[in-house]
């Protein structure tokens, strides 16, 4: 009678030791990236994960997934499994659909250029490729958007955005930061009774109300002082439209010279009456509602401050006199100098 309680309980410790063993993590020195393809059964999936040292056994992510009810909710895509986890977080880390999520950044005023640059940074995708697909002859062309465009440039909404492992690439991008630009920025412009301007025209007086805002309260006001200029004819003279232009970027101490101002180009706000030919850069939504709905405003000039804010004034003799003030508070070391 004693022998058989001694193997019944050697029995039950054994099962609990099997167990254990089995739900316990395996020795895993890093994170494992596993591809789970839609359709795999809950034996399939537990093979593809022991093969990858994810877990200990198959069979027993099988009888653990029954057990639970989870069999029909494991869910395909491409899974990273971390050091240290058992069995049971690694089920239901596959029956939630955690997948491998790459998140990427892009920041209000960005340009093409800049983003392509990122996203190589970040080894996501070449730049090139995101260049190929956003201007040229073989650039995504969504049915909403103005047909005589050869850039995307403003319509690639900023946001924080994720791509699960299996999509990310050039493509998948910019259909996102294009869906987002048609959900959030184009509802806005097509509520309008009666537009004052066209979606290429609107969406390029807010990439320069985004390059030359630096402070959220003057966006109106700035898009005032554009729609006073474009209303009487008076060119932009833009500082963002040149070195967009020309690929050059000015600071306190290199501002744009007299001849980069007078060097020909379409995009020179400075030579051509009007918007430039496309926007500039990307807005955010503060900037589109500013070009949407600018401030009624007297003024006809800004210039800025170097805390980030503006000196507007509504002659150019007043201009004038701001420049020379804020020159001179620059000089004399009691200007503040903005973040940006």
């Amino acid at each position: 009678m004693r022998g058989r309680w001694l193997w019944a309980l050697l029995l039950v410790l054994g099962l609990a030791a099997g167990a254990f063993w089995v739900n316990s993590p395996p020795p895993l020195a890093q994170a494992v990236r596993v591809v789970l393809p839609a359709g795999s059964g809950g034996l399939r999936i537990g093979q593809i994960l022991a093969e990858a040292g994810a877990i200990r056994s198959a069979w027993a992510f099988l009888a653990l997934v029954r057990v639970r009810g989870w069999q029909n909710d494991l869910k395909a895509g491409t899974y990273e499994i971390l050091p240290g986890r058992s069995l049971v977080a690694v089920a239901g880390q596959v029956r939630r659909g955690e997948t491998l999520r790459f998140r990427y950044q892009i920041i209000e005023g960005w340009n093409l250029e800049q983003m392509a640059r990122y996203f190589e940074q970040l080894g996501y995708f070449r730049a090139g490729e995101f260049l190929a697909l956003t201007s040229g002859t073989g650039m995504i062309r969504p049915a909403w958007l103005p047909a005589d465009l050869d850039r995307l440039e403003g319509f690639l909404f900023p946001s924080t955005y994720e791509l699960p492992a299996e999509t990310l690439g050039a493509r998948a991008a910019v259909n996102q930061m294009l869906a987002t630009f048609e959900k959030t920025a184009l509802p806005l412009w097509r509520a309008q009774t009666k537009p004052a301007r066209s979606l290429r025209e609107w969406v390029a007086l807010a990439s320069l109300v985004e390059k030359e805002a630096a402070v959220g309260a003057e966006r109106a006001t700035i898009a005032g002082v554009f729609a006073n200029r474009l209303r009487i004819g008076m060119p932009l003279a833009s500082d963002p439209t040149v070195e967009y232009a020309f690929g050059i970027r000015q600071t306190a101490d290199t501002p744009l010279t007299y001849a980069q101002v007078r060097k020909p180009s379409p995009y020179n706000t400075y030579l051509n009456p009007g918007l430039p030919p496309t926007p500039i850069a990307s807005p955010g939504l503060a900037s589109f509602e500013a070009a949407l709905a600018p401030a009624v405003t007297p003024y006809l000039y800004f210039v800025a401050r170097y805390d980030g804010t503006h000196v507007f004034s509504r002659t150019e003799a007043e201009h004038e006199q701001a420049k020379r003030r804020i020159r001179a508070e620059r000089r004399s070391g009691t200007a503040v100098f903005p973040a940006r």
